[in-house]
């Protein structure tokens, strides 16, 4: 054994003299390169030096304000490493440590660097401790490999060869089912038997264990124990080798799978787990699961999954517990992980003060949505409620307490930050004063947080009186039952009917006389006033309707009108012949046509006229539609039906009515989308319309077509949708973007209109992986100072919210959010009209940026009336109308189209 050890201090002592060796030869090399630009370098060195000192100083201010920047923390200790300062460096390791698991690549860089640094006998625990720490954050055959070398080097200290067999036992249990990493433990460990020269049972007793586990080229290592073994192969072990062979085969098609696919492999990993859970050996499904983490730690659905199964399946106290810190500290913004983590320290009997400190950090891990903290004070006052003793005063206080501060918190910290409460319904003080009334008997103190509830707003609603009620009901008298009823007969807005109906069982059953005469009286009186209001605004709304249809009315008669006084004007020309079709089929979208053609982006047939048939095509006297074209114009083909495809054809839309000859221009743009069969402009008297229809010979190319989606064509973003048929399909839309919470992606307002994608992309590639920038223009092309930027997860657009808002682009301040845009549902637009007697919702749910814009203006910028809220408008935004009614009536004025004759009054207004 000394033997041994004397041989390897001899070996780590020759290595280092070859070394430094080759130091002395590096510098000497180095001062042989020419004394001439030996100044040059030193000025060059000493100006990186001081650049690397400035950036490590601002690295350090940025943390001192975000200790969660991970990315920072990162850029920090690579330039540490750089100077070469240990003091520092080890510093900013531990601080990370403290907060993130570190990746296996840190580890390792860390581990070696203390290793070189740490050569006295001494000192080796202190690298122990440094590796235990090391392999709970991620299960790496790699740091386990590392650990039981360096622990080889103290075989000759008392007990080192018991430790260095204790590690090897424990990498083996952590890693050794890893089907493709595991074997090269399995071979260390043989190896280091093999150097020791122990007894031949330890090495065969190795070789059988490794047999019976399924693991990548398990072929060799039987081939290597028949070599090894004098007395051959037992039939006990090969049985067992031949039972982990077909296991090993099975899983092969998963593990090839996952080699040829590229990061993260998140669809290639949880079809293995679905395998192992089929399969259900607990260990083969633990590790597989960290395999999956290790290359996904910032995926917090996975650590869900995986703390579900230890929660559910294996209940080891240790197992569960770490894997639950390890999911908080790689994903601290979700609140999920964090509610889990409480309830599995209350389960596995964790102390109060452990408990405590969790939800403390919870609390400052930066949750991106208000509810979240509601819900984690919701998690932690559960616990609070479960481990008190209503006997005792001490605990209680402590509840109390808590509920006080969470109130608080509520106000102070969660309102400024998101502009809203979280809790509208005030779901902690309902829990308190139930608590109250039900378990400490104190009623009073449940009325008092009830009044709080009803004068924040919740007053209006009948679901939140009936909630009173049923608490007075069960725990209070019928005096106060009364009174809550009446005052929500008083109150409500929604739903008046139902409590009036409840306020009337109630008398019904408990009242006198005089109680339901008065019931009776405040029901009735309430309810006429509700019916009056309700007609007042089904008057005003069929008023609106009607006006509506005489505006409509007059612009036909009007259109007529136009028509007849042409029809006339052109009758009188001497010379002048028209076919009687003509006179009867006039073109849809003409000169004086306000609408598009039927059939665009995907709406009715090209063709379909009122009237006509296909003989207009054939007409060259009068043109397409029946007017003449324009002399630049050639003569269209006749639209034959029969050969139009519409699922092999996507309609263009926005083009600009310049462009020359637009079917060579269009079917350029498409040929790379595949063969074009045709392309069919729309073309009015004046010319080109902006439309158009590409037909192509095969389906497939449809979806690269739409790809082309608001591509820029001529200074103007082209817009390609489905050609769809809506007469056949008229709950059919075309909407491309999301209207869901998008946690990856985050909204930008306020940006300069001269802002670029270049530039937006400068500015966000440090918060993370940017996989899309969108920049939101109009119709024209022009930009509206909003943008959209998609990262590769919801980490990195956290981020990029919490160091982007507020910041200043060429003297632009941006406000940046992640990214939620406003539904679009029928009730938001102008027309929509709510049936007699509905009742309104508790409340409109919009977007956080408020209501969209869905509409399109036709009038002219330079036509709009300024009003106050419109001086107010910044980039394509405005603020929603106030004042109940009176705000929704103005704001459906405003969205009602103009007829021609409002345009003539607007202009002759002075």
């Amino acid at each position: 054994m000394a033997a041994t050890g004397n041989a390897e201090e001899t070996q780590l002592q020759e290595m280092e003299e070859e070394a430094g060796m080759e130091r002395e030869m590096d510098s000497d090399e180095e001062e042989g390169m020419g004394i001439e630009n030996s100044d040059d370098e030193e000025d060059d060195s000493s100006e990186d030096d001081k650049e690397n000192e400035a950036e490590i100083q601002r690295l350090e201010e940025q943390l001192s304000i975000n200790a969660f920047d991970y990315n920072c923390h990162v850029d920090l200790i690579k330039l540490l490493r750089q100077e070469g300062e240990l003091p520092p460096l080890r510093k900013a390791r531990q601080k990370m440590s403290e907060l993130f698991p570190l990746t296996e690549e840190i580890w390792l860089d860390w581990l070696k660097d203390e290793i070189r640094l740490t050569e006295e006998e001494q000192n080796r625990e202190k690298v122990y401790e440094l590796f235990e720490i090391a392999v709970k954050d991620y299960i790496c055959p790699e740091i386990w490999l590392e650990y039981a070398q360096y622990s080889i080097g103290g075989m000759g200290l008392p007990g080192g060869m018991e430790k260095v067999r204790s590690i090897f036992e424990r990498a083996l249990t952590a890693v050794g089912l890893h089907m493709t990493k595991g074997a090269t433990l399995w071979e260390a460990y043989r190896e280091f038997e093999n150097v020791i020269l122990a007894t031949l049972e330890r090495i065969h007793t190795l070789f059988c264990r490794q047999l019976a586990i399924p693991l990548m080229d398990m072929e060799g290592t039987y081939a290597e124990y028949e070599e090894w073994s004098d007395q051959g192969v037992s039939d006990t072990v090969s049985q067992k080798y031949k039972r982990a062979l077909q296991q090993m085969e099975k899983s092969k098609l998963y593990e090839e799978t996952l080699m040829a696919a590229e990061p993260p492999k998140l669809a290639e990993y949880q079809t293995y787990i679905d395998y192992e859970q089929k399969e259900g050996d607990p260990a083969r499904i633990q590790i597989i699961f960290e395999r999956a983490l290790a290359e996904n730690c910032l995926v917090p659905d996975m650590w869900a999954k995986y703390t579900k199964y230890l929660d559910r399946q294996l209940k080891i106290r240790d197992l569960v517990l770490s894997s639950h810190d390890r999911a908080v500290r790689n994903c601290p913004w979700t609140m999920g992980l964090w509610k889990n983590y409480l309830l599995a320290l209350e389960r596995h009997g964790a102390d109060h003060h452990t408990i405590s400190d969790v939800f403390e950090k919870a609390l400052n891990a930066g949750f991106i949505q208000a509810t979240d903290y509601v819900n984690i004070w919701e998690a932690y006052l559960d616990y609070l409620r479960r481990r008190v003793d209503f006997k005792s005063s001490r605990e209680l206080e402590e509840l109390r307490a808590a509920f006080t501060r969470s109130l608080d918190y509520m106000k102070q910290d969660v309102e400024e930050r998101f502009s809203e409460s979280g809790d509208p319904s005030c779901t902690i003080m309902q829990v308190w004063a139930k608590i109250e009334a039900l378990h400490c008997k104190n009623i009073q103190k449940a009325r008092e947080l009830w009044d709080s509830i009803m004068t924040k707003g919740n007053a209006k609603f009948a679901n939140m009186w009936l909630e009173y009620y049923n608490l007075e009901r069960s725990y209070g008298d019928a005096l106060h039952c009364r009174k809550a009823l009446h005052r929500a007969v008083q109150c409500t807005s929604d739903y008046p009917e139902h409590v009036c109906e409840v306020l009337l069982t109630f008398e019904r059953v408990e009242g006198s006389l005089e109680d339901w005469d008065a019931a009776v009286q405040k029901t009735e009186t309430r309810l006429n006033r509700v019916n009056e209001q309700r007609a007042k605004v089904a008057e005003k709304e069929a008023h609106l309707v009607r006006q509506e249809e005489e505006k409509t009315e007059q612009r036909r008669r009007a259109k007529a009108d136009k028509k007849n006084q042409k029809k006339g004007q052109k009758g009188s020309r001497p010379g002048e012949k028209r076919k009687a079709e003509d006179e009867d089929n006039e073109n849809e979208w003409g000169e004086e046509s306000e609408q598009p053609p039927k059939r665009h982006r995907g709406e009715g047939n090209q063709g379909s006229f009122r009237g006509g048939g296909a003989e207009e095509f054939m007409e060259t006297e009068s043109g397409l539609f029946g007017r003449r074209a324009p002399p630049c114009r050639r003569q269209e083909p006749p639209d034959n039906p029969e050969q139009r495809k519409d699922d092999c054809s996507v309609f263009i839309s926005n083009l600009a009515f310049s462009m020359e000859d637009p079917e060579k221009r269009l079917k350029e743009l498409f040929e790379p989308c595949g063969p074009v069969q045709s392309v069919r402009p729309v073309y009015a008297a004046k010319g080109f319309r902006g439309y158009c229809y590409v037909q192509f010979e095969g389906k497939t190319s449809v979806p690269e077509a739409l790809k082309m989606d608001r591509r820029e064509v001529d200074g103007r973003p082209m817009f390609v949708s489905p050609c769809v048929d809506k007469n056949k399909n008229p709950d059919f839309k075309v909407f491309k973007y999301n209207t869901n919470l998008e946690k990856h992606k985050i909204f930008i307002s306020g940006l300069p209109f001269s802002c670029t994608k270049e530039q937006l992309e400068e500015l966000c590639k440090d918060q993370g992986t940017i996989k899309d920038i969108r920049l939101v223009t109009n119709r024209s092309g022009k930009p509206k100072g909003l943008a959209y930027v998609e990262f590769e997860d919801e980490a990195q657009a956290s981020q990029a919210v919490l160091k982007l808002d507020g910041t200043v682009l060429q003297e632009h301040t941006l406000s940046v959010a992640i990214s939620n845009p406003p539904r679009r549902n029928a009730a938001n637009k102008p027309d929509f009209s709510r049936p007699m007697g509905a009742m309104m919702p508790q409340a409109m749910v919009y977007g956080s940026r408020g209501k969209g814009r869905t509409q399109l203006s036709l009038i002219p910028r330079s036509l709009h009336r300024q009003t106050g809220s419109e001086s107010k408008a910044e980039n394509g935004t405005a603020p929603k109308p106030t004042g109940g009614a009176s705000g929704d009536a103005g704001f459906e004025a405003q969205a009602k189209p103009m007829s021609n004759s409002d345009f003539a009054k607007m202009l002759l207004r002075k």
